[in-house]
């Protein structure tokens, strides 16, 4: 079984709040320590990428988000609709994600759709025709043990405020496009990926590993409050 499969199955079932972060404890403890092969990724929306399993049509990923991390800004908005779809748990902190829904318009356009075609580290943000406007459609907080989902193809956008990290499942759908809303003026362009070095990695995944040691403590302390009398 791949660990999408797995954490797939996890987050379905009622051993995910339990399996879950024993699962990223474990794989990022050996990320802090060097031993794996596993670079992060500062990506554009805001947040570290330690993109830990890629099989096929698949993927795992963990995303950090904090502020002791550099990171980078997108060169286009937040709103943006995968070409795959999402399952996401939250380890730590608060998500927020806003479905937008998107809007052809002529006369009161906001922005112009923009199409990503990524090769290696290199994305071009190609433009295209489609002028729109958007709305948010709905708006939902998701907290430590929570799960979401989006499909490919919604629009939506997603803010952080403060620390949190999620472990990302992503299963590619054919036909799709990575898509993203920026200015309606704005061309076609490239933006590379910007790599963690070792240092920067291991440093993204201690951040992560310290914040579940910290939880699985108060935890303890919590139950250990509950059994005296």
């Amino acid at each position: 079984m791949t660990t999408y499969e797995s954490c797939y199955h996890a987050m379905l079932n009622d051993t995910g709040r339990r399996d879950i972060p024993r699962w990223a404890s474990a794989v990022l403890d050996e990320v802090a320590l060097h031993r794996t092969s596993i670079a992060g990724v500062r990506h554009p929306l805001g947040f570290v990428c330690l993109p830990v399993e890629r099989t096929g049509e698949a993927g795992v990923c963990v995303h950090v988000w904090s502020d002791s991390l550099a990171r980078e800004s997108p060169t286009t908005s937040t709103m943006h609709a995968h070409s795959w779809d999402l399952i996401s748990y939250v380890l730590y902190g608060s998500v927020r994600n806003e479905v937008i829904d998107v809007i052809d318009a002529s006369d009161d356009a906001a922005y112009r759709v923009f199409e990503v075609r990524s090769s290696g580290d290199i994305d071009e943000l190609r433009e295209t025709p489609r002028l729109v406007r958007s709305e948010i459609r709905t708006t939902e907080l998701k907290g430590p043990g929570d799960i979401y989902s989006l499909a490919a193809g919604v629009f939506h956008t997603t803010v952080v405020h403060g620390e949190a990290a999620t472990v990302a499942l992503g299963s590619s759908r054919r036909g799709m496009r990575d898509l993203s809303l920026g200015e309606i003026t704005r061309k076609t362009h490239w933006i590379r990926r910007q790599r963690c070095d070792r240092g920067e990695t291991a440093a993204a995944a201690r951040v992560v590993t310290e914040w579940l040691a910290r939880i699985r403590t108060i935890n303890q302390e919590n139950r250990g409050d509950l059994r005296r009398p």
